[in-house]
């Protein structure tokens, strides 16, 4: 799931070494915290979160697969 998300947000951003993932595991839950450089939070979440909500969609439908739920943070 990480790696996924990773693949993802490194195409959207320009500063792809400030990149990070962190993801907290519980037995039904997956929290991916992404923080990137203040300079692309504008490109990963786009205009009125829309960039943000098709990643989330995406990411929900593969977690769904594992019969898990998944939360996607965006950190400043």
């Amino acid at each position: 799931m990480k790696e996924i998300l990773e693949t993802i947000i490194l195409n959207l951003v320009d500063n792809k070494d400030q990149v990070s993932i962190n993801s907290k595991e519980d037995e039904k839950t997956i929290t991916l915290e992404v923080t990137v450089a203040e300079a692309d939070m504008g490109r990963v979440i786009g205009k009125q979160g829309r960039v943000a909500k098709a990643i989330r969609t995406v990411m929900k439908s593969l977690a769904a697969k594992e019969h898990k739920r998944i939360v996607i943070e965006f950190m400043d």
